[in-house]
């Protein structure tokens, strides 16, 4: 059995495996999603046994991904991404999300997108929210006084483009229109399938019961 903690309010907190890695890595935006969506989805994670990375502590602006937030992404097998309406404001998320797909490249890390009450094309386009966070961005970007971190701003804004146009070329899920406790459960299987996690597990429905794997409603 994994050892798993739980999510404190107001503190930083993850799932942990003592240096073995996970399974999962949980990218989201806090102040969109943390007290609903991604709340439940860890803890359904959590009770299917899926070694799940969460880091709850908020980032501002401009600050640089912390290192061990790179060495969790590195270190799990999949990661799914909760795009969310605020999610590309976050700088720190957008590094999460230039790293994510190079893992996919580089390995077998399988990346499972959720377009969180957002259309994938204004996540490929960088329209709607996500053109409005990206303009801040640049705006930043133009402000800047410093010409060396003016041309690193400016790098980053290609690789973080680069990268929202990479995940919508992924295997997603639509959160529009769905209810959440049926999506939920639907990303808790395809993990399991995904992963190809021991049939000695067995994965939780969200009502508590217990589905092994080989039955009908295998995962």
């Amino acid at each position: 059995m994994v050892e798993l903690h739980e999510i404190s309010k107001g503190s930083s907190s993850s799932s942990s495996t003592h240096g073995r890695g996970y399974d999962v890595f949980l990218s989201f935006r806090g102040v969109d999603t943390h007290n609903s969506f991604t709340s439940h989805l860890y803890n359904s994670l959590m009770h299917a046994n899926i070694t799940t990375f969460l880091d709850d502590e908020e980032i501002e602006a401009g600050e640089d991904l912390k290192p061990e937030l790179e060495s969790a992404i590195k270190s799990s097998k999949a990661s799914v991404i909760v795009l969310s309406r605020s999610y590309v404001a976050s700088t720190w998320c957008l590094d999460e999300l230039v790293m994510i797909p190079k893992q996919h490249m580089k390995s077998n890390h399988v990346v499972i997108p959720i377009f969180y009450h957002v259309e994938p094309t204004h996540v490929r386009k960088q329209q709607s929210s996500f053109g409005d966070a990206m303009d801040k961005h640049r705006q930043k970007m133009v402000a800047e006084t410093d010409e060396n971190k003016k041309c690193q701003w400016a790098q980053k804004m290609v690789r973080w483009s680069n990268a929202l146009r990479e995940v919508v070329d992924l295997k997603g899920k639509d959160a529009n229109g769905r209810q959440e406790a049926a999506l939920i459960e639907e990303i808790v299987k395809d993990v399991f399938r995904r992963l190809r996690i021991s049939s000695g597990c067995h994965c939780h429905n969200l009502l508590g019961w217990t589905i092994p794997l080989n039955s009908s409603l295998h995962c």
